[in-house]
């Protein structure tokens, strides 16, 4: 029996992702694979992001998915009402021994506007190149199998061949921030606000999996939203946020929040003493996982670990061992 979820897990994996996209666990960070719209949309100067998730190595040759950004705002001493946000993403993700796997770079262009001193929009599109790629000849077929052993000499009497396809990626969305900053920071009585939806996939790229088969990607619509709110005259902030995902007829919901302890405030004059503090929290996907995070910021750098508990039906074969997931991150 459980050689039987085992071969479901993977026919599911290798035949459905070419229709679904990856996911982090970590999805408040990565913004620009959340929504394009958000490339820029912070008070900081710059933002890069590292992520890195191995999912399922209990049950078979696991995910190994990892993914880099980089944004930032321009022209925002520039003009009065406004700015743009500039920014770049790559992924990979491969599984399995015959390295099914995506490569992807993506541009992004957003443009925030200044609706008065509390609240702001911002509209993005995001452009890229990607390419699906497969090992083939690690793969092994039924009629390899001379009856003992598989014999790799023996003709697999499969004349169509996996082809690497590369596609074009189109995306957009917009998003809107709320935010109500104290005027004494040390008092920590403020509040912020983040909401937005995308469509990501816009364009439907075909999706070559087999050279006599072609599909296209089901596009891609996200909500997400999330607060940062301070408790007043304390070191905790209060940070929950949620994310929707539907594509095709696969739908994720993600519910939870953080709380951020702050150790040591940041000088503001002199910048000798670095500012830290400490995140604990964690998120439920539905029907899928319970995903506790624990993270560490110092300075310009925090770093984030969480793991997937699954508690779907593949918890008889996972034992709840689903993942682990690191993010680090630098902002000034």
């Amino acid at each position: 029996m459980k050689r039987f979820y085992i071969f479901i897990f993977l026919f599911v994996c290798f035949f459905k992702s070419v229709a679904q996209d990856i996911h982090f666990s970590q999805f408040y960070h990565t913004p620009l694979l959340i929504n394009p719209s958000l490339t820029g949309f912070y008070e900081e100067d710059m933002r890069a992001l590292i992520n890195y998730k191995d999912q399922w190595r209990s049950i078979a040759s696991p995910y190994k998915t990892m993914a880099f950004s980089y944004d930032m705002p321009v022209f925002r001493n520039n003009w009065d009402h406004g700015y743009l946000g500039v920014g770049l993403a790559a992924l990979n993700d491969r599984v399995g021994k015959f390295n099914w796997g995506l490569t992807q770079i993506n541009l992004s262009l957003s443009s925030i506007i200044t609706l008065n001193d509390k609240n702001k929009i911002s509209g993005g599109f995001q452009g890229g190149i990607a390419q699906r790629s497969i090992n083939s000849t690690e793969l092994r077929w039924d009629r390899q199998f001379d009856g003992q052993n598989y014999n790799a000499g023996i003709f697999s009497g499969e004349t169509q061949s996996f082809t690497s396809h590369l596609f074009g990626d189109l995306s957009a969305g917009i998003s809107w921030c709320f935010a109500k900053i104290a005027s004494n920071m040390t008092s920590n009585n403020h509040f912020k606000a983040i909401a937005g939806i995308s469509l990501y996939h816009i364009n439907k790229p075909e999706q070559k999996f087999y050279s006599t088969e072609t599909i296209r990607l089901y596009s891609k619509l996200v909500l997400h939203g999330g607060a940062y709110i301070g408790i007043k005259n304390t070191n905790v902030t209060l940070i929950p946020s949620l994310l929707f995902l539907k594509q095709g007829a696969a739908q994720e919901l993600n519910l939870g929040g953080i709380i951020r302890y702050k150790l040591k405030e940041e000088s503001k004059y002199t910048g000798n003493i670095k500012g830290a503090a400490i995140l604990i929290g964690g998120h439920y996907r539905v029907n899928d996982a319970l995903i506790p995070l624990f993270m560490l910021e110092i300075a310009n750098f925090a770093i984030g670990i969480s793991y997937d508990i699954n508690t779907s039906g593949l918890f008889r074969v996972s034992n709840g061992q689903g993942g682990m997931e690191i993010s680090l991150r630098f902002v000034t």
